[in-house]
């Protein structure tokens, strides 16, 4: 579904990323893993088109995408969950759900009262505005905003930087039950026991490389890996 080759990438005169491989298929869960400064969020963003890509390719489902805008990703099928949540502050949960409402590829799988039954909380606060939520309530609408696309992978990044640990808890379970409904996810987070409970395989960054990539049995096998790329 998504594929990567040799991305590289920057800001200005620095390079972050020198060549970094990543796949991501059909109704898989993909993490990418590394400490603070590694070039994750950088990968995202380039994939997107945030950033501009120096050199390597993007494809999406068989399409070269290298260097198209966000809105061309995002209309091929790609979901974005942003770090730092970037809901719209002065509109209500509803109208952030609906600001984003897309039906690219036929009847829409998810409609604006399945995301309330998926995220009951979403529709208690339904009428306040994103500012007034907490940090869970506005990564659960973030990720909900991104639902609202209907898209075919969805990308997460940091999925639960700052958050509580029970709110974490029910982050990990959202992933988890659409993992269940068959949603391909490109996930970051710094929590490696949950995410390897969710995924089904692993990309490790160090210093804008891929150093390792394998399966949760593999990384959960292999302490020396462990400590040296993902522990500060």
């Amino acid at each position: 579904m998504l594929s990567v080759r040799g991305l590289v990438s920057g800001y200005g005169d620095a390079q972050v990323l020198f060549g970094v491989d990543l796949d991501v298929g059909a109704g898989e869960v993909v993490t990418l893993l590394g400490r603070n400064g590694m070039g994750k969020t950088t990968t995202v963003s380039t994939i997107m088109g945030l950033i501009p890509a120096r050199g390597g390719t993007v494809r999406f489902n068989g399409d070269d995408m290298t260097g198209a805008p966000p809105y061309r990703m995002a209309q091929a099928g790609i979901g974005l969950v942003p770090e730092g949540r970037q809901v719209f502050p002065t509109l209500s949960v509803e109208e952030n759900l609906i600001a984003t409402a897309a039906a690219r590829f036929g009847k829409p799988r998810w409609t604006l009262e399945r995301i309330y039954s998926f995220l009951p909380r979403l529709k208690e606060r339904r009428q306040n505005r994103g500012n007034e939520l907490s940090g869970g309530e506005q990564q659960m609408l973030a990720i909900g905003r991104a639902l609202m696309t209907n898209p075919r992978l969805v990308i997460l990044d940091e999925a639960t930087e700052g958050l509580a640990p029970i709110i974490r808890q029910e982050i990990w379970a959202c992933l988890a039950a659409l993992k269940a409904e068959g949603e391909a996810i490109l996930v970051i987070d710094k929590n490696v026991d949950a995410l390897a409970r969710i995924a089904d395989r692993h990309v490790m960054l160090e210093k804008g490389h891929v150093v390792w990539s394998g399966s949760s049995a593999e990384l959960a096998a292999d302490a020396a890996i462990r400590d040296r790329y993902l522990h500060l």
